[in-house]
């Protein structure tokens, strides 16, 4: 015989398989295709994207307790903390510059950084 391994069903026990909820589970699904492949697929990508808005509200709630709000008299005291500035003073500081004999200076590397030189 060719196919050996595959036990022979009489129609007794095809039908009674038929009839049993594995049996109409198994068939359905031969039928319709969407529950074998579509349905759990669907289903995975809605619950992973319903488990990924608690990981993302997570991070959100430690960014916020990261940026605390400043009371009202830390606001305070850092407007009056400010220097005043006038417009005729900085003019001055400007004109006192000597922009015409400046040098450029290179930023020093880290040990161990690349030079970058073409």
């Amino acid at each position: 015989m060719a196919f050996q391994s595959k036990t022979f069903y009489s129609k007794k026990q095809v039908e009674n398989w038929n009839k049993s909820f594995l049996g109409r589970a198994a068939t359905l699904a031969k039928r319709h295709h969407f529950l074998l492949i579509g349905l759990p697929f669907m289903s995975i990508v809605a619950g992973g994207a319903y488990m990924l808005s608690f990981f993302t509200q997570l991070r959100y709630e430690k960014h916020d307790q990261r940026a605390q709000s400043l009371s009202e008299e830390e606001a305070l005291s850092i407007v009056k903390n400010r220097r005043k500035v006038d417009m005729k003073e900085e003019y001055y500081k400007l004109q006192q510059m000597d922009l015409d004999s400046w040098e450029q200076v290179r930023v020093p590397r880290f040990p161990g950084e690349s030079e970058n030189k073409w």
